[in-house]
């Protein structure tokens, strides 16, 4: 099976669910139903990792330490691009070493995405120009202060191409939508009942099309 590379970024003051939860649902996705296939890699379509400026070990929000796979300069070619957010974000936005970074994985990834204020740094990297995006509930004024977004609120998560999510726990939502989106909803809904993630209500995402 040609698995596709999920690469999630994480830094310093990043918020735990945000990088973890997608994680988990994408390393966990399995083709074949059922505990056992979760056994072995034999049916992931993902192969899921961290990537980090450094190879230092990341302070993540609540004092967790997390130890990066890989650093920006080794890391693979990435094919899902995940930005999560945190109070990390806002030094990021900042820092053109990261931003260039991001902007060249995202130019080569075939979905890139983002999770609570990670929308910020992809609005800083340029890459939410003229497109619709959310974040967290209160990072919604932030985010329209970034030229060229089109805030959309009160949506867990919005598909305008680049693919944006609310707030921590929206994330998961956001990767089970992936799923459904590469996969088919009996894959995703098969993962979260694995999990045992009640999905809710299935959301139609906020089109791209500029007709109407």
């Amino acid at each position: 099976m040609t698995r596709r590379s999920v690469g999630i970024v994480i830094f310093d003051d990043v918020e735990v669910l945000d990088f973890a939860g997608p994680f988990e649902v994408f390393s966990r996705t399995r083709t074949s139903p059922g505990s056992a296939s979760r056994r072995t890699d034999e049916t992931a379509p993902f192969e899921v990792f961290t990537v980090a400026r450094t190879a230092e070990p990341v302070r993540a929000t609540g004092g967790l330490r997390v130890i990066p796979l890989h650093a920006f300069a080794d890391a693979p070619r990435i094919d899902l691009l995940v930005v999560p957010g945190g109070f990390g974000t806002r030094p990021l936005l900042e820092q053109e070493e990261v931003l260039e970074w991001i902007r060249a994985r995202a130019a080569d990834a075939e979905l890139v995405t983002s999770v609570c204020t990670g929308a910020l740094v992809l609005a800083r990297a340029g890459l939410l120009d003229g497109r619709r995006a959310t974040t967290h509930w209160a990072a919604l004024d932030l985010l329209r202060a970034q030229p060229g977004v089109e805030v959309v609120a009160d949506q867990r998560w919005v598909d305008d191409g680049v693919i944006s999510s609310a707030g921590v726990s929206a994330g998961m939502d956001m990767a089970f939508y992936v799923v459904e989106k590469l996969l088919g909803k009996e894959v995703a809904d098969e993962t979260a009942h694995y999990i045992d993630y009640p999905r809710g209500a299935r959301q139609i995402p906020v089109s791209a099309d500029r007709s109407r």
